[in-house]
């Protein structure tokens, strides 16, 4: 197991590093008087410089299709400088998008993005975006970690404007609570930024690169936890003003000026900066940026940890999400078709309001005419209810053909449409003895066991469901999980329908016919078919033979709450 390293320890290795620079240091003059000539370097100095230009050559001859460890093949590359670079890859053994940092073996920071990377791992919060694995592999070293594909980071929401109050609350009670909890673990991030803050749904929000980004750059700080607590602040500042504060702009945000070592003048509050913002958040991002030149707009302390955030935020009523205003409807309004807009005639301005009334119709066949029509069309209807209710008695009173003819004998009996024939196979749904759920590639390999029965009861209101995820496809966490139906031996199987909660993608597969148990690895299981839908009826091209089906889920509906889950009603097997 990886031993832990606190903020402190990888800001020590981080800044040992950076000064040791990146050339060899020059190797000392022989103690015998022999002179030293340019080359003439120790041997065992020279295989040293031999290597590091290996690992070197290694890292500048990464390219897009090259492959990692057998296992990662480079997809894109995102960021390259200062001897590291990232991209967003494949891992071709889970079948999913990841994101990789890599840079030379030999680098002077490579032990420490490495402790930093193992550190991260065991911080299990859903809050960051979790490193998947950290290792050497010949000359280079690598990082892995999640790709969110869906994730929107901050400094690209605040490019359409400031974000509204609930949201910009949202996002700080998340910030805060996740860096409290890195805290505790002794992590720190020191590069939080609205590049590292990324909103995956509705109201959520995570952090990356925790630790790693530091190590990568080699930043240190002297106070990790205050660091970390500023940078919530200037957070706060930003998705309240839309601006950055400080003097220089950053993330294509303007600056503001105050908050500066060499300023006369203070930072101006957010509601100076922008009307209409929220006092307490206001107040609160005053409060985490109290050093420089920052003042609070009020008497309270200062926020010196993103502990002091979680306690200003509890004390502060919570904000509610805004709500949707109904726009009243005053009477009927035409549309641009009876506009005449799309013939490409004028357009008529649309009324608020009730439209006028025009003046009433003349009354139908004035006269006599009109009384003897009326008087017509009473009898006719007279005429047909009497024909009707005619027809009905008959229907109930008068048959006298019998119910049922016996044969003659020797005759075999007709059988009732629908009724099975013996020797003949009938089609049909075919009973499940028993659902189990099947996730192999989680940590623990099961979820929600006790509910997937749920799926064969024939009760609609109840249903099996996953865990939250942070993205249609699982979070990019694993390629699918589902339910195994158990149909006691093997059947012959045409199709499955699947009704579930919201639009899931779905594969329907098959464990081999001589399957005597239930499979326990995913490779045990053959592809048949596969759909996307609420209910979904995945038919074989050829029926299958089956005592064990595998109903696989691909790709998850997004739920109220921004969530990603998956929820499956019944399950129905048919020959």
């Amino acid at each position: 197991m990886a031993e832990r390293i606190t903020a402190a320890d990888a800001s020590k290795i981080s800044g040992e590093a950076a000064t040791s620079g990146d050339t060899a240091p020059s190797p000392e003059p022989e103690r015998s008087g022999r002179p030293a000539t340019a080359a003439g370097t120790a041997p065992q100095s020279g295989r040293k410089q031999r290597k590091r230009s290996d690992a070197e050559r290694s890292f500048t001859d990464l390219h897009s299709g090259h492959k990692l460890a057998k296992r990662y093949r480079l997809e894109e590359c995102i960021t390259r400088l200062d001897g590291f670079s990232s991209w967003r890859a494949v891992d071709e053994k889970l079948r999913r998008a990841v994101g990789v940092h890599v840079l030379p073996a030999d680098h002077p920071r490579s032990a420490a993005v490495l402790e930093a990377a193992r550190s991260t791992a065991l911080l299990a919060d859903a809050r960051f975006v979790q490193v998947l694995d950290a290792d050497r592999h010949g000359d280079l070293v690598h990082v892995i970690h999640e790709w969110l594909p869906d994730a929107i980071p901050l400094s690209t929401l605040l490019q359409t404007g400031a974000l509204e109050a609930h949201e910009t609350y949202e996002m700080i009670r998340q910030v805060s609570a996740g860096m409290a909890a890195a805290h505790r673990a002794g992590l720190a991030h020191l590069r939080l930024t609205p590049g590292t803050v990324l909103r995956t749904g509705a109201g959520l929000f995570r952090i990356r690169g925790l630790a790693v980004d530091a190590a990568l750059r080699g930043i240190t700080a002297a106070h990790p936890q205050r660091t970390d607590t500023a940078a919530a602040g200037a957070l706060l500042y930003a998705a309240l003003t839309q601006r950055w504060p400080y003097p220089d702009g950053a993330y294509g945000l303007r600056g503001v000026a105050g908050l500066d070592r060499n300023s006369r003048d203070s930072l101006a509050t957010p509601e100076q900066v922008r009307a209409g913002v929220h006092r307490g958040l206001s107040d609160l991002a005053m409060r985490a940026l109290v050093n420089d030149g920052a003042t609070a707009a009020s008497e309270k302390p200062p926020c010196v940890t993103a502990i002091d955030l979680i306690a200003a935020l509890d004390e502060m009523p919570r904000i509610r999400p805004p709500e949707t205003e109904t726009e009243l409807v005053g009477g009927y309004q035409p549309t641009t078709y009876q506009q005449g807009t799309y013939a490409g005639g004028p357009r008529v301005p649309a009324m608020h309001g009730p439209l006028p009334l025009g003046p009433a119709a003349p009354p139908a066949l004035p006269g006599r005419m009109g009384s003897a029509l009326k008087w017509g069309v009473s009898a006719l209807l007279i005429a047909a209810l009497g024909l009707g209710s005619w027809q009905i008695a008959d229907a109930l009173m008068g048959s006298d053909t019998p119910a049922s003819t016996p044969s003659p004998p020797g005759q075999p009996r007709p059988e009732a449409p629908g009724a099975e024939v013996p020797g003949q196979v009938g089609s049909g749904p075919l009973p499940v003895v028993s659902v189990r759920d099947f996730d192999p590639f989680g940590e623990t390999g099961s979820q929600n066991p006790d509910a997937a029965s749920y799926v064969i009861d024939g009760d609609p209101s109840t249903f099996w469901h996953t865990r939250n995820y942070f993205g249609p496809g699982f979070g990019n966490l694993k390629p699918g999980l589902g339910l195994i139906l158990d149909l006691g031996e093997p059947q012959q199987v045409s199709s499955v329908t699947v009704d579930a909660i919201g639009s899931h993608s779905m594969q329907l597969l098959a464990a081999d016919a001589s399957a005597t148990s239930a499979p326990t690895s995913f490779g045990e299981f053959s592809a048949v078919a596969e759909g996307a839908g609420a209910s979904v009826t995945l038919t074989a091209t050829d029926e299958v033979e089956s005592q064990y089906l595998l109903v696989w889920l691909t790709e998850l509906p997004r739920g109220d709450d921004g969530n990603y889950r998956g929820r499956i009603t019944n399950v129905t097997v048919s020959n």
